[in-house]
Parts: structure tokens; sequence; C-alpha cells
């Protein structure tokens, strides 16, 4: 995938290894450790909620995976949302949840 994809989904930069982080629980528990020390949520067998640092800036990533060679790769599916956006989503909540109950 170039650099590009280093930069986007890859951990770390300026030499050395991020400091590992605590793994949130998804469904089934909590989740493994991540390569990139990243905290996750597992939330189906290849979809994933993750917060990660890119360019200096926290981001809230939810993304598909897929396996290859025995290893679990990002997708282009997804969406990072900055701490803004997250904020907004997760204030809305409750409404969200309603329109839920009104279109089931």
């Amino acid at each position: 995938m170039g650099l590009k994809g280093n930069k986007r989904f890859g951990g770390g930069g300026g030499g050395g290894q991020p400091p590992a982080k605590r793994q949130a629980a998804g469904k089934d528990g909590p989740a493994e450790e991540t390569d990139d020390g990243i905290v996750v949520a597992q939330i189906s067998k290849n979809k994933r909620v993750a917060v990660r640092s890119w360019n200096g800036k926290v981001m809230v990533d939810m993304r598909e995976f897929y396996e290859k060679d025995g290893k679990s790769l990002p997708t282009r599916k997804g969406i990072s949302l900055s701490m803004d956006q997250w904020k907004i989503l997760r204030d809305n909540i409750e409404a969200i949840d309603e329109a839920i109950k009104e279109n089931t």
C-alpha cells in the first residue's frame, strides 16, 4: 500500500514503539492486544472501533478488516472521526436510538 497506507494505519512514528495501551472490552470480552497498541472494541468478526493517534491528533476509527496470510489488515471501508466529530456523535446517541426504535 505504500507510505500513505503506513501513515494512516501504521503505528508509532519518530522511532521506537508507541506505548502499549489497555484494550477495551468487546462483546466477547477484552480484545487481544494489537500490533500498534491501539484500544480496540471488536463489534463483529471483521469490524472494529479503535482509538489512535494520527498526525498528532486523536481519532476514533471505525473500520472493516480482512485476513491475509494470517494477519488482520484494515480496508478502506470505514471512517475516522476527529474528537469534535466523535463528541457530536456521542452527544446524539439518544436521538439515534430513538430514530432506530421508530424505524423498527
